[in-house]
């Protein structure tokens, strides 16, 4: 996601590359924890060489098991890093799961197999997939096999004809569901969810939906806007974040000297758009809104990508017009906001326009300024052509009710610095055996890793616990622990996993 808008950016990029059931013996009460910044006590574990078996007569034959499926498409086999191989699979969807008649799609999946007696991770995008081979944050901390989702409705996992109102979460979970199903008599072991911003917010409706498909779920800075009309936490946030009130202080200025800046830099966004073929006619209508949107845009990105580091690279008010340009263009990016950068990402804004909800700003510091009420609405950031309906505003209030009544084996990561945390899911008195921990300074980029104390050591020791077979707990072996070749499979690995940062620039994860 910059913020609402550009959630699918980053978690894109950052999702397959820096992300990570019933839990074994007795559950322990629902806990809350604060991390802290640094490095995780947990380190020692990711980094640690994992124990795997030998492959197994049905591992060499896994394509031909894979194949069996039924609805199953293999489109690519390769073997890669560290003793896996890579599957890019396709797999047949009903377009509605309460009508299937109504014709199908293919999904497109990511399978990471590695071995049928290892936990199975679920890894639920929340938007397109990666074709990569990283792994997220809980297949590296487990040493298994990764299964990937593209979320339906992104290309090319998009039915045809498309009927928007098959976009749903329900839907979705039931995607999610059936997958589980077909891959479970293969994938015999422990299972666990995961995903990230979106990702990890579609992971968390598969469980509520279906709450015993898997044995745990790790949702990084998954937002949970339970009344959509009540948005004052993100002003909060903005008001406060950080250390330096002065940076605070100057990204506001920036916002507003662009806008009275608006006679140069718009048409300049003209001419760049025309220079390299991009307009305006589907969504915002002309470069002016579009340029509008990116300003609102900025800070919310500026927070979400970069952060306190970042705050001397902000122009001053009196800085050259350039400057602001490149300011604006580097922390928000003039391509998203044409017709080109956000098509892609329509099935995201249609589901943050009738189910999800999206976060709506006051921007009192710039009164006076913007020319177009209403237009920050997520329904005006899906193409014309296609059919909006109204907001469901009970779908999240169920999702979130679910959570603190009925929830079990949930982790939550959070950053302190995220945007996306200021509306978080919160445990109630009826959430088992779940966890909700704050990475101290971090960004949207927060994962188990940058825990540090106890906070790392607890949720590293619940995600292996829940992804220990039951037979395993008495003896101590972990679910990498049997007997036979040993593969450095646990921890990041360069040979095997992409980094969502090129020379140091996070900035660079978003294009």
């Amino acid at each position: 996601m910059t913020h609402w808008r550009r959630i699918s950016n980053f978690a894109l990029a950052l999702a397959l590359a820096s992300s990570l059931g019933a839990a074994v013996g007795s559950r322990p009460a629902a806990a809350e924890a604060t991390g802290t910044a640094g490095t995780a006590a947990a380190a020692g574990t990711a980094e640690a060489t994992g124990t795997v078996a030998a492959a197994s007569s049905a591992g060499a034959d896994i394509r031909t098991r894979i194949e069996a499926i039924p609805g199953v498409t293999v489109v690519s086999d390769r073997t890669v890093a560290l003793g896996y191989r890579q599957f890019i699979l396709t797999f047949r969807q009903p377009n509605d799961h309460r009508d299937p008649g109504r014709g199908s799609f293919a999904q497109r999946i990511n399978l990471m197999h590695l071995d049928v007696d290892l936990p199975t991770v679920l890894y639920t995008s929340g938007y397109g997939v990666s074709t990569g081979t990283s792994r997220s944050e809980p297949t590296r901390l487990l040493g298994g096999n990764q299964i990937s989702l593209e979320h339906r409705f992104f290309v090319p996992s998009r039915p045809s004809p498309t009927d928007w109102r098959d976009l749903n979460i329900w839907q979705a979970a039931s995607d999610q569901h059936r997958v589980v199903e077909a891959f479970k008599p293969i994938y015999a072991s422990k299972w666990i969810s995961t995903g990230a911003s979106k990702g990890g917010m579609t992971a968390v409706y598969h469980r509520r939906f279906f709450p015993d498909d898997v044995d745990g779920t790790v949702a990084y800075v998954a937002p949970n806007d339970v009344v959509n009309k009540e948005d004052s936490a993100y002003d909060a946030f903005f008001a406060s974040v950080g250390t330096d009130p002065v940076c605070r202080a100057d990204l506001s200025n920036l916002q507003a000297e662009a806008l009275r800046r608006r006679g140069e830099l718009v048409p300049r966004f003209e001419t760049y758009a025309t220079t390299n073929g991009f307009t305006f006619t589907s969504i915002f209508g002309t470069a002016d809104v579009a340029f509008e949107m990116l300003v609102m845009d900025t800070v919310w990105a500026f927070w979400q990508y970069l952060g306190q580091a970042w705050c001397s690279s902000v122009p001053k008010t009196g800085a050259a017009t350039d400057d602001i340009w490149d300011f604006l263009d580097d922390v928000a990016g003039f391509t998203f906001y044409t017709d080109q950068g956000l098509t892609p990402y329509a099935p995201y804004y249609y589901q943050a326009a009738t189910q999800l909800g999206s976060p709506a700003l006051k921007f009192r510091h710039l009164r006076g300024l913007l020319r177009y009420p209403g237009a920050y609405d997520a329904a005006n950031w899906v193409p014309r052509d296609i059919p909006v309906g109204r907001f469901e505003p009970q779908v999240m209030r169920h999702v979130d009710n679910w959570v603190r009544h009925d929830g079990s084996e949930l982790m939550f990561v959070y950053g302190e610095r995220d945007p996306w945390g200021s509306e978080p899911f919160r445990l109630g008195p009826g959430t088992r055996d779940s966890f909700v921990f704050k990475a101290s300074g971090a960004n949207h980029g927060a994962n188990i890793a940058g825990l540090t104390g106890a906070d790392g050591a607890v949720a590293t020791a619940a995600l292996l616990r829940w992804a220990t077979p039951d037979s395993s707990v008495e003896s101590g072996q972990g679910p990498s622990s049997r007997a036979g070749k040993r593969l450095p499979v646990r921890g990041f690995r360069t040979e095997l996993d992409e980094r969502c940062v090129a020379d140091g620039d996070p900035r660079a994860c978003r294009h």
